[in-house]
């Protein structure tokens, strides 16, 4: 199953959309979408600086226009994504180009949404001088110490061992100084502290603005920023869906790196320049469907998953409880060992065990599936 990916804020590049308006119609759709958004995105994506394309209010309308019109100039319509794609998913301002993508929003209602949504995130993130900051490696528990102390939010949780910290300049500067043991740290090219308290005032204008949007069922399977699509993250639940493939729309980069360090084994592809659109098609056709409901349903297939580096242990004498045993929800089938205690491993649904994907004394790392289970009712 294939993935289209579409990257959030801080993925643009200057000149990064300029090859693409050679492409016919290409250059015709940003510009009704200019209009839609209030700037002129052609001129962003070509001509304009960095300071000029950092800007909330132009970055984000850019980037979903962006990853709409590549969609569109790889598989020739948004129709024809939908059938040959399986899930469409979106990092952070990227979630409204994956709701066009998937049918959910229509491509105009997704930019009049971003309009709204930019420039109330813009007046929030000038309310007071803001960042973000990514931090790699260390210890998940360390880190979320260490930002609770400064009062920072983690505000995204990339991938395992990349958590961004989100908060005011002075708070940042102050992790800088002392960064956790075991990581390094990367400010990001972006205005503001998104996905953090900062960006309350932003809220009333886009509820509003969502409010007179119409939308529809999803056409092909749409991840959720906020939950994962109702599993513990999206990593869980591209593994579980059987994923094979992902491609990350323009300005593509930052998530397939993230996806070969999650995904091990799953091909992955960067659509920067219309160059990139052969091998974007000859992974359509290797990986994708031409209507991805032909299996019947979505598969049914859950993972649990390290909640913290550690070792793990199975509970009971004989080692895991083997594929085929029934467990029933809260039911106890190993636990992860760490310094401070142990964090138990339990299913909240009655299910079925398929596999073990760890052995008794293995190590784990925070997220690494444990055991692939079959939710009683699924087949």
């Amino acid at each position: 199953m294939l993935v289209f990916a579409a990257p959030g804020q801080g993925a643009q590049t200057p000149g990064f959309l300029a090859p693409w308006l050679e492409i016919p119609g290409f250059a015709d759709r940003i510009a009704a979408w200019s209009d839609l958004a209030g700037c002129d995105l052609i001129a962003a994506g070509t001509t304009g600086g960095a300071d000029e394309i950092r800007d909330t209010a132009v970055a984000q309308p850019l980037l979903v226009a962006a990853a709409i019109a590549a969609t569109e100039a790889l598989c020739g319509d948004l129709a024809q994504a939908q059938r040959q794609g399986g899930i469409a998913a979106g990092h952070s301002v990227g979630e409204l180009a994956a709701g066009a993508i998937a049918g959910v929003v229509s491509p105009a209602d997704s930019m009049r949404l971003i309009a709204v949504r930019s420039r109330a995130m813009a007046k929030a993130a000038a309310a007071e001088p803001t960042g973000m900051t990514a931090i790699l490696g260390g210890s998940e528990p360390d880190v979320l110490a260490a930002l609770a102390a400064l009062g920072l939010t983690p505000a995204n949780i990339n991938a395992t061992g990349q958590i961004v910290a989100a908060g005011t300049v002075d708070q940042l500067a102050a992790l800088a100084a002392d960064p956790p043991a075991g990581t390094r740290l990367r400010p990001l090219s972006v205005a503001g502290a998104f996905h953090s308290p900062h960006m309350a005032p932003a809220t009333g204008a886009l509820r509003e603005a969502a409010a007179g949007v119409a939308t529809h069922d999803p056409a092909i399977v749409l991840l959720s920023n906020l939950d994962g699509a109702a599993v513990t993250s999206g990593t869980e639940w591209l593994a579980t869906l059987g994923t094979s493939a992902v491609i990350e729309l323009l300005p593509g980069g930052t998530l397939t790196g993230l996806a070969r360090r999650a995904l091990p084994g799953v091909a992955t592809l960067a659509l920067k320049t219309p160059d990139d659109l052969a091998a974007g098609r000859s992974l359509l056709a290797e990986h994708g469907t031409q209507n991805p409901h032909d299996s019947g349903h979505v598969p049914e297939w859950r993972l649990l998953v390290a909640p913290q580096d550690g070792t793990f242990r199975a509970d009971g004498e004989g080692g895991p409880l083997a594929p085929g045993v029934s467990v029933s929800s809260g039911a106890p089938l190993g636990h992860v060992e760490v310094r401070s205690g142990q964090h138990a491993i339990a299913p909240s649904f009655p299910a079925t065990i398929v596999e073990w994907l760890v052995e008794d004394g293995d190590p784990v790392n925070v997220g690494q599936p444990l055991v692939r289970l079959l939710p009683d009712g699924s087949e």
